[in-house]
């Protein structure tokens, strides 16, 4: 079998895990190796290369490498500081006329505003690309995260916890097979060694945990050169990135970027991955349902944004969601992370590690303060967005009561909004490189 060509088992296989999603969006769905996978795909079909794209600037730095690596211009949106949405009404007019796409990001499950970003680009008749990584679970007006934009993509790894796989869902069924054939000639074979790792990653990981030697393992891989990440952001390495400018759009390129933290991204998956990730995918609605719950008993702390402005949807019509003077019912959405806003977020992180809860998904600095304009058009109101992504402690909803406790212990004092939005944003603290980045 030539490279890039799959099995007919190999597609039977990704047919269960396709109806499955499909039944839940209402879309069609293309199972991809890595949520990463899935965004390199739709940008290079949507979105001609030399465009510019609107992004949110807390965000993974992988998402910004898969960016660059489809030939594509990031441009760093306004957010606001209460939950790193995009500031619609914030982005300039000249910026809206320059773009060849938009990309949500739906940060920690909490949804863009996605029926105003997709009235925007109906009207300059450009793509809108939704990363639903951290939202499988959300709704805007009732309807389902990634059922908004042209395309979506999904992770696995999330809500799931497969570590592996995703989808991307397209508006138009049409295109499917265009897709999958972009995809099989993007994988590569599946190797036995890593099909063995992934097997036994789990019980070697709780065993780290159960033993209590997680830091050891970390000091071990930091010493043999293994650990990807020194600090919360990857190394940019602008001298190696600018090279690798030259010869995009070209995933191959920007390989040593965009496989951090998950290095089998673009790996065709072996029975044992596809049998456990359908296993587990059987059993969202009852990881959701706890996410739910945790995230409800989150929003009702001090620590919440004003007035639950994360992690809730008013269900009532599309067309609604973009007008004024709304009032409908709010549902709490099934988030990934709730962002509790917390004066001294580092010092909230090291009292969690204290009692062995793990921060992770921390996006701090904001990509333009990290990757500077030589490789992103900044946002034109950068402090929202920094002081969200210096204050935002993300926590696991199955976690509340822990980390609840912990916080209250240890004193941790609400953040007010802008009151240090022009502080250094540069921060360094110890958190575990897997939960790190995206993952997807």
């Amino acid at each position: 079998m030539a490279l890039g060509e799959g099995s007919p088992a190999e597609h039977s296989a990704y047919a269960a895990l396709e109806t499955s999603m499909r039944q839940r969006l209402g879309r069609e769905c293309l199972y991809v190796p890595s949520c990463r996978i899935g965004l390199y795909l739709a940008l290079r079909h949507w979105c001609p290369p030399g465009g510019r794209v609107l992004m949110s600037p807390v965000n993974d730095d992988v998402i910004f490498f898969v960016v660059l690596a489809a030939g594509l211009r990031p441009v760093q949106a306004p957010l606001n500081p209460y939950d790193g949405s995009i500031d619609v009404d914030s982005v300039e007019e000249g910026v809206w006329s320059g773009l060849s796409g938009v990309i949500t990001t739906n940060l920690y499950g909490n949804p863009d505003p996605v029926a105003q970003l997709r009235l925007r680009c109906d009207t300059l008749g450009i793509p809108l690309i939704e990363d639903a990584a951290h939202a499988i679970g959300s709704t805007v007006a009732g309807r389902p995260v990634g059922s908004f934009g042209d395309a979506a993509v999904f992770s696995l790894s999330k809500h799931v916890g497969a570590k592996t796989g995703g989808f991307l869902a397209v508006a138009e069924p049409g295109v499917r097979d265009e897709l999958a054939a972009a995809r099989d000639a993007l994988l590569l074979p599946t190797r036995p060694g890593a099909e063995l790792a992934y097997a036994v990653r789990p019980y070697a990981e709780a065993a780290v945990r159960g033993l209590r030697l997680v830091r050891a393992a970390r000091t071990a891989l930091r010493l043999l050169g293994q650990e990807e990440r020194a600090h919360i952001r990857m190394e940019l390495r602008p001298g190696e990135l600018s090279r690798a400018l030259t010869e995009a759009p070209d995933l191959a390129a920007f390989h040593s970027w965009v496989r951090v933290d998950m290095h089998d991204y673009r790996l065709r998956p072996g029975r044992t991955r596809l049998r456990r990730t359908e296993r587990l995918l059987a059993g969202l609605d009852r990881t959701l349902a706890a996410h739910r719950a945790g995230t409800e008993e989150l929003l009702a702390s001090p620590w919440a944004a004003p007035d639950a402005a994360v992690g809730a949807d008013a269900t009532v019509s599309t067309d609604a969601v973009v007008g004024e003077g709304v009032n409908a019912a709010r549902t709490v959405q099934p988030l990934f992370r709730v962002p509790l806003l917390v004066e001294d977020r580092d010092a909230a992180v090291a009292a969690l590690a204290r009692h062995r809860l793990t921060t992770g998904y921390l996006y701090d600095p904001p990509l333009d303060d990290w990757a500077g304009p030589d490789f992103t058009d900044p946002s034109p109101a950068p402090a929202p967005a920094a002081w969200f992504a210096r204050h935002a402690l993300p926590v696991d909803p199955r976690r509340a009561r822990q980390v609840l406790s912990v916080l209250r212990e240890a004193g941790a004092r609400p953040a007010e909004v802008g009151a240090d939005a022009d502080v250094d944003v540069d921060v360094d603290v110890d958190v575990a490189p897997e939960e790190l980045g995206s993952g997807g």
